[in-house]
């Protein structure tokens, strides 16, 4: 939500507002998450898991223009670079969610097995 906030002020009115929705939907998704897992942790946690998940995967498809724009194709303007950055979120929070579940899969083996 803090990078959709953050390019109101550095993108034009065109390309901030069709990324600003976006980031408010999955910051938003991220936070109802997060709130849910106060309850129930490790379901909050899956949610949060499926939500980064689909906000990688769909960055990974952002990724000719992230070349594109390094590559002086400044045609989108700064857009592709903070589609980049959530790229990296997204794909850091999913890797330490998988991560969080291998160690509970593991406790619970080791566990089964006392």
């Amino acid at each position: 939500m803090a990078m959709g906030v953050a390019t109101s002020q550095l993108m034009v009115r065109d390309e901030w507002l069709g990324f600003f929705q976006g980031a408010l939907t999955l910051g938003g998704g991220m936070i109802i998450c997060g709130l849910f897992s106060l309850k129930m942790p490790w379901h909050g946690l899956i949610g949060a898991g499926v939500l980064a998940l689909l906000g990688a995967a769909r960055g990974l498809g952002n990724i000719p223009g992230v070349i594109k724009f390094f590559g002086g194709d400044r045609g989108r303007g700064s857009l592709p670079v903070f589609e980049f950055g959530v790229t990296v979120i997204c794909s850091l929070l999913l890797m330490r969610i998988i991560r969080a579940l291998q160690r509970e899969r593991l406790r619970q083996m080791l566990e089964s097995d006392e």
